[in-house]
Protein backbone atom coordinates (compact mmCIF):
# COMPACT_ATOMS: atom_id res chain seq x y z
CA UNK A 1 0.00 0.00 0.00
CA UNK A 2 2.35 2.34 1.17
CA UNK A 3 4.73 1.45 -2.07
CA UNK A 4 1.12 2.31 -3.96
CA UNK A 5 1.16 5.31 -2.70
CA UNK A 6 4.79 6.37 -2.98
CA UNK A 7 4.09 5.81 -6.93
CA UNK A 8 1.36 7.73 -7.12
CA UNK A 9 2.94 10.52 -5.50
CA UNK A 10 6.04 10.39 -7.21
CA UNK A 11 3.79 10.53 -10.58
CA UNK A 12 1.67 12.98 -9.30
CA UNK A 13 5.01 15.55 -9.08
CA UNK A 14 6.68 14.00 -11.86
CA UNK A 15 3.47 15.40 -14.14
CA UNK A 16 3.22 18.64 -12.36
CA UNK A 17 6.87 19.88 -13.13
CA UNK A 18 6.25 18.55 -16.62
CA UNK A 19 2.92 20.45 -16.94
CA UNK A 20 4.35 23.81 -15.47
CA UNK A 21 7.75 23.14 -17.59
CA UNK A 22 5.59 23.08 -20.82
CA UNK A 23 2.84 25.55 -19.95
CA UNK A 24 3.94 27.99 -17.92
CA UNK A 25 7.22 28.13 -19.85
CA UNK A 26 5.60 29.64 -22.83
CA UNK A 27 4.07 32.28 -21.05
CA UNK A 28 7.09 33.43 -19.50
CA UNK A 29 9.01 33.22 -22.27
CA UNK A 30 6.25 35.58 -24.61
CA UNK A 31 6.57 37.88 -21.24
CA UNK A 32 9.88 38.16 -20.60
CA UNK A 33 10.95 38.30 -24.77
CA UNK A 34 8.44 40.85 -25.90
CA UNK A 35 9.17 43.02 -22.66
CA UNK A 36 13.12 43.21 -22.89
CA UNK A 37 12.77 43.62 -26.44
CA UNK A 38 11.06 46.82 -25.83
CA UNK A 39 13.52 47.36 -22.94
CA UNK A 40 15.88 47.59 -25.18
CA UNK A 41 14.66 49.53 -28.12
CA UNK A 42 13.18 52.16 -25.50
CA UNK A 43 16.87 52.50 -23.71
CA UNK A 44 18.55 52.33 -26.33
CA UNK A 45 17.45 55.88 -27.49
CA UNK A 46 20.20 58.43 -27.28
CA UNK A 47 18.14 60.67 -24.40
CA UNK A 48 18.55 57.39 -21.95
CA UNK A 49 21.67 55.42 -23.59
CA UNK A 50 23.52 58.13 -22.42
CA UNK A 51 22.97 58.36 -19.00
CA UNK A 52 25.13 55.90 -16.79
CA UNK A 53 22.28 54.19 -14.48
CA UNK A 54 20.17 53.52 -18.03
CA UNK A 55 23.10 52.56 -19.82
CA UNK A 56 23.30 49.67 -17.64
CA UNK A 57 19.54 48.92 -17.05
CA UNK A 58 20.20 48.47 -20.92
CA UNK A 59 23.20 45.99 -20.39
CA UNK A 60 20.76 43.88 -17.80
CA UNK A 61 17.79 43.60 -20.34
CA UNK A 62 20.25 42.24 -22.62
CA UNK A 63 21.38 39.64 -20.90
CA UNK A 64 18.00 39.23 -19.39
CA UNK A 65 16.78 38.48 -23.18
CA UNK A 66 19.81 36.60 -23.74
CA UNK A 67 18.89 34.50 -20.19
CA UNK A 68 15.21 33.78 -21.42
CA UNK A 69 16.15 32.35 -24.71
CA UNK A 70 18.67 30.44 -23.43
CA UNK A 71 17.38 29.31 -20.37
CA UNK A 72 13.49 28.99 -21.82
CA UNK A 73 13.44 28.03 -25.50
CA UNK A 74 15.03 24.66 -24.50
CA UNK A 75 13.04 24.08 -21.65
CA UNK A 76 10.11 24.86 -23.24
CA UNK A 77 10.53 22.88 -26.42
CA UNK A 78 11.40 19.81 -23.83
CA UNK A 79 7.94 19.60 -23.08
CA UNK A 80 6.69 18.82 -26.77
CA UNK A 81 9.92 17.62 -28.29
CA UNK A 82 13.93 16.42 -27.74
CA UNK A 83 15.74 19.14 -26.47
CA UNK A 84 18.93 18.38 -28.03
CA UNK A 85 21.17 20.26 -25.40
CA UNK A 86 19.70 17.15 -22.78
CA UNK A 87 21.45 14.83 -25.23
CA UNK A 88 24.33 16.63 -26.62
CA UNK A 89 27.51 17.82 -24.63
CA UNK A 90 28.65 20.56 -25.75
CA UNK A 91 25.48 22.00 -26.18
CA UNK A 92 24.80 21.04 -23.02
CA UNK A 93 27.60 23.11 -21.67
CA UNK A 94 27.14 26.26 -24.28
CA UNK A 95 24.23 26.71 -23.03
CA UNK A 96 24.62 26.55 -19.05
CA UNK A 97 27.74 28.84 -19.57
CA UNK A 98 25.65 31.61 -21.61
CA UNK A 99 22.48 31.03 -19.24
CA UNK A 100 24.94 31.17 -16.19
CA UNK A 101 26.78 34.53 -17.02
CA UNK A 102 24.22 36.26 -18.84
CA UNK A 103 21.90 35.66 -15.18
CA UNK A 104 25.34 37.05 -13.76
CA UNK A 105 25.21 40.40 -15.87
CA UNK A 106 21.64 40.99 -15.69
CA UNK A 107 21.51 40.90 -11.64
CA UNK A 108 25.05 42.61 -11.59
CA UNK A 109 24.37 45.07 -13.73
CA UNK A 110 21.39 46.44 -11.63
CA UNK A 111 23.38 45.96 -8.08
CA UNK A 112 26.31 48.59 -10.38
CA UNK A 113 23.33 50.96 -11.26
CA UNK A 114 22.59 50.88 -7.62
CA UNK A 115 25.90 51.83 -7.01
CA UNK A 116 25.67 53.97 -9.37
CA UNK A 117 22.61 55.94 -7.95
CA UNK A 118 24.36 56.12 -4.70
CA UNK A 119 27.28 58.09 -6.45
CA UNK A 120 24.94 60.44 -8.48
CA UNK A 121 23.08 61.17 -5.17
CA UNK A 122 26.10 61.59 -2.75
CA UNK A 123 26.48 65.53 -1.32
CA UNK A 124 30.40 64.32 -1.95
CA UNK A 125 31.34 65.82 -5.61
CA UNK A 126 34.34 63.26 -5.85
CA UNK A 127 31.78 60.42 -5.87
CA UNK A 128 29.30 62.37 -7.63
CA UNK A 129 31.82 62.91 -10.87
CA UNK A 130 32.17 58.84 -10.65
CA UNK A 131 28.93 58.58 -11.56
CA UNK A 132 29.62 58.51 -15.54
CA UNK A 133 28.37 56.81 -18.63
CA UNK A 134 32.41 55.89 -18.90
CA UNK A 135 32.59 53.92 -15.66
CA UNK A 136 29.24 51.99 -16.44
CA UNK A 137 30.94 51.09 -19.43
CA UNK A 138 34.31 49.85 -17.50
CA UNK A 139 32.03 47.97 -15.00
CA UNK A 140 30.33 46.05 -18.12
CA UNK A 141 33.76 45.33 -19.44
CA UNK A 142 34.63 44.41 -16.28
CA UNK A 143 31.14 42.01 -15.63
CA UNK A 144 31.82 40.11 -18.91
CA UNK A 145 35.37 39.00 -18.00
CA UNK A 146 34.79 37.99 -14.46
CA UNK A 147 31.20 36.42 -15.80
CA UNK A 148 33.11 33.96 -17.93
CA UNK A 149 36.09 33.63 -15.23
CA UNK A 150 33.83 32.18 -12.22
CA UNK A 151 31.61 30.68 -14.74
CA UNK A 152 34.36 28.29 -16.97
CA UNK A 153 34.08 25.60 -14.85
CA UNK A 154 30.53 24.51 -16.13
CA UNK A 155 32.70 23.50 -19.70
CA UNK A 156 34.47 20.78 -17.36
CA UNK A 157 31.34 19.72 -15.14
CA UNK A 158 28.02 19.80 -16.91
CA UNK A 159 27.36 16.49 -18.98
CA UNK A 160 24.37 15.40 -21.02
CA UNK A 161 22.08 12.35 -20.61
CA UNK A 162 22.50 12.57 -16.73
CA UNK A 163 19.53 9.89 -14.91
CA UNK A 164 20.01 10.72 -11.39
CA UNK A 165 19.79 15.04 -11.45
CA UNK A 166 17.00 17.50 -11.53
CA UNK A 167 17.79 18.18 -15.10
CA UNK A 168 19.60 15.79 -18.06
CA UNK A 169 22.25 18.54 -18.66
CA UNK A 170 23.40 19.04 -15.25
CA UNK A 171 26.92 18.93 -13.16
CA UNK A 172 28.18 15.49 -13.23
CA UNK A 173 29.65 15.02 -10.02
CA UNK A 174 28.72 15.89 -6.65
CA UNK A 175 31.53 18.20 -6.21
CA UNK A 176 30.35 20.13 -9.42
CA UNK A 177 27.25 20.47 -8.26
CA UNK A 178 27.79 21.74 -4.90
CA UNK A 179 30.53 24.09 -6.01
CA UNK A 180 28.36 25.42 -8.95
CA UNK A 181 24.96 25.47 -6.60
CA UNK A 182 27.20 27.75 -4.08
CA UNK A 183 28.68 29.83 -6.65
CA UNK A 184 25.55 30.49 -8.25
CA UNK A 185 23.66 31.22 -4.84
CA UNK A 186 26.72 33.34 -3.81
CA UNK A 187 27.67 35.36 -6.48
CA UNK A 188 25.01 35.51 -8.62
CA UNK A 189 21.62 36.10 -6.20
CA UNK A 190 22.85 36.87 -2.84
CA UNK A 191 25.87 38.88 -2.67
CA UNK A 192 24.39 40.63 -5.57
CA UNK A 193 21.01 41.19 -3.51
CA UNK A 194 22.64 42.56 -0.22
CA UNK A 195 24.73 44.92 -2.07
CA UNK A 196 22.07 46.42 -4.05
CA UNK A 197 20.25 46.31 -1.03
CA UNK A 198 23.11 48.25 0.69
CA UNK A 199 23.19 50.76 -1.45
CA UNK A 200 19.88 51.08 -1.89
CA UNK A 201 19.23 52.01 1.98
CA UNK A 202 22.55 54.47 1.04
CA UNK A 203 21.05 56.21 -1.53
CA UNK A 204 17.73 56.95 0.31
CA UNK A 205 19.61 57.92 3.26
CA UNK A 206 21.88 60.48 0.54
CA UNK A 207 18.72 61.58 -0.74
CA UNK A 208 16.86 62.31 3.06
CA UNK A 209 20.04 64.01 3.25
CA UNK A 210 20.25 66.73 0.18
CA UNK A 211 16.34 67.25 1.10
CA UNK A 212 16.82 68.20 4.25
CA UNK A 213 19.42 70.76 3.18
CA UNK A 214 17.32 72.31 0.66
CA UNK A 215 14.71 72.71 3.09
CA UNK A 216 16.62 74.43 5.37
CA UNK A 217 18.48 76.59 2.62
CA UNK A 218 15.25 77.40 0.81
CA UNK A 219 12.68 77.17 3.60
CA UNK A 220 10.55 79.60 2.33
CA UNK A 221 11.44 79.16 -1.77
CA UNK A 222 10.20 76.48 -4.49
CA UNK A 223 13.06 75.68 -6.86
CA UNK A 224 12.40 74.71 -10.18
CA UNK A 225 13.19 70.73 -10.43
CA UNK A 226 15.73 70.27 -12.74
CA UNK A 227 15.34 68.24 -15.81
CA UNK A 228 18.51 66.11 -15.08
CA UNK A 229 17.22 65.80 -11.44
CA UNK A 230 14.28 64.32 -12.11
CA UNK A 231 14.85 61.85 -14.46
CA UNK A 232 17.79 60.76 -11.79
CA UNK A 233 14.53 60.64 -9.67
CA UNK A 234 12.37 58.44 -11.81
CA UNK A 235 16.25 55.97 -12.41
CA UNK A 236 15.78 55.33 -8.85
CA UNK A 237 12.46 54.91 -8.24
CA UNK A 238 12.58 52.33 -10.84
CA UNK A 239 15.63 50.64 -9.84
CA UNK A 240 14.17 50.52 -6.23
CA UNK A 241 11.00 48.91 -7.03
CA UNK A 242 13.42 46.36 -9.10
CA UNK A 243 15.38 45.81 -6.36
CA UNK A 244 12.30 44.51 -4.33
CA UNK A 245 11.63 42.14 -6.90
CA UNK A 246 14.71 40.56 -8.09
CA UNK A 247 14.99 39.99 -4.00
CA UNK A 248 11.23 38.24 -4.04
CA UNK A 249 11.93 36.20 -7.36
CA UNK A 250 15.66 35.43 -7.05
CA UNK A 251 15.97 34.67 -3.06
CA UNK A 252 14.32 31.08 -3.32
CA UNK A 253 16.19 29.58 -5.75
CA UNK A 254 19.36 30.54 -3.69
CA UNK A 255 17.81 29.10 -0.20
CA UNK A 256 16.64 25.88 -2.54
CA UNK A 257 20.63 25.57 -3.79
CA UNK A 258 22.06 25.88 -0.33
CA UNK A 259 19.40 23.19 0.92
CA UNK A 260 20.41 21.29 -1.70
CA UNK A 261 23.82 21.12 -1.31
CA UNK A 262 23.21 20.44 2.66
CA UNK A 263 21.45 17.75 1.56
CA UNK A 264 22.84 16.44 -1.29
CA UNK A 265 24.09 13.20 0.41
CA UNK A 266 20.87 12.24 2.14
CA UNK A 267 19.14 9.73 0.63
CA UNK A 268 15.66 10.23 -0.03
CA UNK A 269 12.40 8.33 -0.95
CA UNK A 270 11.52 8.51 -5.02
CA UNK A 271 8.18 10.89 -3.82
CA UNK A 272 10.83 13.03 -1.85
CA UNK A 273 12.95 13.12 -5.04
CA UNK A 274 10.23 14.15 -6.87
CA UNK A 275 8.65 17.11 -4.93
CA UNK A 276 12.00 18.14 -4.57
CA UNK A 277 12.83 18.52 -8.55
CA UNK A 278 9.00 20.11 -8.63
CA UNK A 279 10.15 22.72 -6.47
CA UNK A 280 13.57 22.96 -8.18
CA UNK A 281 11.34 23.55 -11.09
CA UNK A 282 9.43 26.07 -9.63
CA UNK A 283 11.98 28.37 -8.02
CA UNK A 284 13.75 28.18 -11.30
CA UNK A 285 10.91 29.15 -13.41
CA UNK A 286 10.28 32.25 -10.70
CA UNK A 287 14.15 33.36 -11.57
CA UNK A 288 12.95 33.86 -15.09
CA UNK A 289 9.90 36.31 -13.62
CA UNK A 290 12.90 38.50 -12.78
CA UNK A 291 14.21 38.17 -16.08
CA UNK A 292 11.50 39.19 -17.90
CA UNK A 293 9.93 41.78 -15.84
CA UNK A 294 11.70 44.95 -15.48
CA UNK A 295 10.01 46.39 -18.80
CA UNK A 296 6.55 46.32 -16.93
CA UNK A 297 8.41 47.83 -13.83
CA UNK A 298 10.19 50.53 -15.79
CA UNK A 299 6.70 51.16 -17.32
CA UNK A 300 4.66 51.65 -14.09
CA UNK A 301 6.91 53.03 -12.11
CA UNK A 302 9.24 55.10 -14.58
CA UNK A 303 6.83 58.41 -14.50
CA UNK A 304 7.02 60.73 -17.72
CA UNK A 305 10.57 59.60 -18.32
CA UNK A 306 10.21 56.03 -19.34
CA UNK A 307 6.79 56.17 -21.01
CA UNK A 308 7.82 59.39 -23.09
CA UNK A 309 10.80 57.62 -24.64
CA UNK A 310 8.27 54.56 -25.07
CA UNK A 311 5.61 56.89 -26.51
CA UNK A 312 8.37 58.24 -28.96
CA UNK A 313 9.47 54.38 -30.07
CA UNK A 314 5.66 53.39 -30.59
CA UNK A 315 5.41 56.58 -32.94
CA UNK A 316 9.17 56.35 -34.72
CA UNK A 317 7.75 52.58 -35.65
CA UNK A 318 4.36 54.01 -36.77
CA UNK A 319 6.47 56.35 -39.16
CA UNK A 320 8.36 53.75 -41.08
CA UNK A 321 5.22 51.34 -41.38
CA UNK A 322 2.32 53.65 -41.50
Amino acid sequence: MSTSTDANITAYWNNASSSMNRYFSIFLFLFGTIGNILNILVLFQRELRTNSCSFLFLISSIANLIAILSGLTTRMLSGWTLDLTNTIDWLCKLRAFILFVSRNIALLSIMFAALDRWLSSSINVHRRHMSTLKNAQRAVILLLILSAIIYSPIFYCYKANLINAPLKCYGETNICRISNDLIYACCTILFPILLMSLFGIMTINNIRHVQSRINITNSNERLPISKKKKVDRQLSLMLFIQIILLALFTLPQAIQKLYSTITANQILSSAQTAFNNFIFNLVLLLTYVANGVPFYIYTLSGGTVFRNALIQLFRKLNQIHP
